[in-house]
């Protein structure tokens, strides 16, 4: 797969269809950074007038798997990903479009450099910060993926 917005929202729709339906988009991607956006709406509320958490872990996610996904490509190898572990912290309720972003493209690269190199897993935790509109951090998440040449 090409990674570009466009076919990482085409994969959304056919793989990850509650995400798609939910209006989680990707924005951008790059070697280092993936960008990506919901819109609170009637369909992805909670009962407190805000978006629903699991919708920004979704949004989150994205971010951060798509990153994987691009570094896994990137390395011609054939290697398997898995999320084994998340946390997040909610700080301010998530209204209008949140935009959440992953810097992490680095350490990927070389934590799947180092599988390649050990035939051994590895696992690393990757950052996905939510903002609202306005700028305000809306929520952290953060993903431990696990990474391992198959």
């Amino acid at each position: 797969m090409e990674f570009s917005p466009s076919k990482l929202n085409t994969f959304l729709f056919f793989k990850l269809p509650s995400a798609f339906w939910c209006g989680v988009r990707t924005k951008y991607i790059s070697p280092e950074k993936c960008v990506a956006t919901v819109k609170h709406r009637w369909f992805n509320q909670n009962p407190f007038n805000s978006m629903y958490f699991a919708v920004q872990a979704m949004a989150a996610e994205l971010t951060t798997g798509a990153l994987v996904m691009y570094q896994i490509k990137k390395s011609g190898k054939n290697i398997s990903m898995l999320v084994a572990n998340n946390k997040g912290n909610f700080t301010k309720k998530a209204k209008g479009r949140i935009t959440f972003t992953c810097n992490d493209g680095t350490i990927i690269e070389d934590a799947i450099k180092k599988t390649i190199a050990t035939g051994g897993g590895q696992t690393l935790w990757l950052k996905s910060i939510g903002v609202d509109e306005k700028g305000d951090q809306v929520s952290e998440m953060d993903f431990e993926w696990s990474v391992r040449v198959k």
